[in-house]
């Protein structure tokens, strides 16, 4: 078993170990030490990186897992010329380790105050690259709430209240009232506790003090199937995700010719602006599908027969060869129509008047034989999706004789 030296200084970035064991796994090397203070991923909290440094080589360290007897394996890049038995000192990233300690301690801090507050328990805790969640066991939670916990939580961190790491027994941690008991029983738990705020079992790495978390700054919530998650950031990765939103806003609001401020008003009248212009253009194609549909039957003579009609668009789309099927079987008309469009993604429309004797579906999947694709219908109207343009012509012109004969 490896000495877990995080476990008593989380600002310990350097230190002098021994190898035990050399690992290969998926052919990675690990590298197996008598002692570390690289942290293994575990109870939501990323791994460590740095390097180990073993004579002249310098290994760089890309992932730390732990094995479930207490091992910790320190997988490293490339091949590492490493015996059992060497002394090596490992060195901590150190800036990686300072954002996952406020991460993690800004966790406590916001977690604590969703129970204190609205009696939320956190029931799971991720941390991401870019931001980290909680999941809330809760049907709900309201805008106000979440600026509630955030207010509270930065208080805590203002008051720079200590951050104390104790090891009891598991029968002393059931009389001191922790927010939460790991679910696996251990001679010694170790728990971290937030001065007169918050007192829970955890193995992660964690501020000496709720000032060095910095901030706490809440991104979103969303439902989730165990209850409601929510996204945020802690410390140095506040400020920066503050400032790159802030750019984006302030970018999108030039662009629209606004204040930062007005962008929201701004967005929601362009919605409205694209609702309308939308509905006019619908309504635009809707005509001129009708003045072409009556174009198209404007030469058409009476006859025993019904109407055949076939005509392939380079500039119309799926959507307008549909509209102009259906104006054209609902002029009361008998009348086929086989329709086609080469603009953008080839497409076919086959539709009849009510009541004819054809079946539209079946001759979709005579045309796609010959012209590939997939499509199909009902005896009415059918459409399909051709993948041979350089034939369309002539298979819809066998298609209509054969309509005809």
């Amino acid at each position: 078993m490896t000495e877990h030296l995080y476990y008593h200084d989380s600002f310990l970035y350097e230190f002098d170990a021994k190898v035990l064991n050399l690992s290969m796994t998926d052919s990675r090397t690990a590298l197996i030490l008598d002692r570390t203070a690289f942290y293994p991923t575990s109870g939501g909290q990323v791994f460590d990186t740095g390097v180990i440094r073993a004579g002249d080589n310098k290994l760089r360290v890309t992932e730390v897992a732990e094995n479930n007897d207490g091992t910790i394996l320190h997988y490293i890049e490339g091949a590492a010329d490493v015996r059992r038995g060497i002394e090596v000192h490992g060195q901590i990233d150190v800036d990686r380790r300072r954002d996952h300690m406020q991460q993690h301690s800004g966790q406590h801090v916001l977690s604590a105050a969703f129970l204190r507050l609205f009696n939320m328990p956190t029931v799971s805790f991720h941390m991401g690259v870019d931001a980290c969640s909680i999941d809330l066991d809760t049907k709900a939670v309201s805008s106000a709430q979440i600026e509630a916990a955030e207010s509270l939580a930065n208080d805590v961190i203002t008051q720079d209240r200590k951050v104390e790491v104790r090891f009891v027994s598991q029968e002393e941690a059931q009389g001191l009232g922790l927010r939460k008991l790991p679910p696996v029983e251990r001679d010694k738990l170790r728990l971290i506790d937030i001065q007169d705020f918050d007192l829970t079992a955890c193995g992660g790495t964690h501020v000496a003090s709720t000032g060095q978390i910095g901030s706490i700054l809440l991104r979103k919530a969303e439902k989730v199937r165990q209850g409601w998650r929510v996204e945020f950031v802690c410390g140095k990765r506040a400020v920066s995700t503050a400032r790159r939103d802030y750019a984006m806003l302030a970018e999108s609001a030039s662009l629209c010719s606004s204040h930062l401020w007005d962008l929201p008003q701004q967005v929601r009248k362009f919605q409205e602006e694209a609702r309308s212009s939308r509905k006019a253009y619908e309504q635009a194609v809707d005509e001129l599908a009708g003045l072409h549909a009556g174009k198209l039957l404007s030469g058409q003579p009476e006859q025993a027969g019904p109407i055949v009609i076939t005509q392939i668009f380079a500039d119309r789309d799926l959507a307008f060869i549909k509209l102009l099927a259906q104006k054209l079987t609902r002029q009361g008309r008998p009348l086929v129509a086989l329709l086609a469009s080469i603009s953008g993604q080839p497409s076919l429309v086959f539709a009849q008047s009510a009541g004819q004797p054809f079946d539209m579906g079946a001759l979709m999947k005579e045309a796609l034989a010959h012209l590939g694709g997939r499509g199909g219908g009902s005896k009415d109207m059918a459409q399909g999706g051709p993948t041979k343009v350089e034939d369309m012509g002539n298979v819809l012109a066998q298609l209509r004789a054969k309509l005809n004969a």
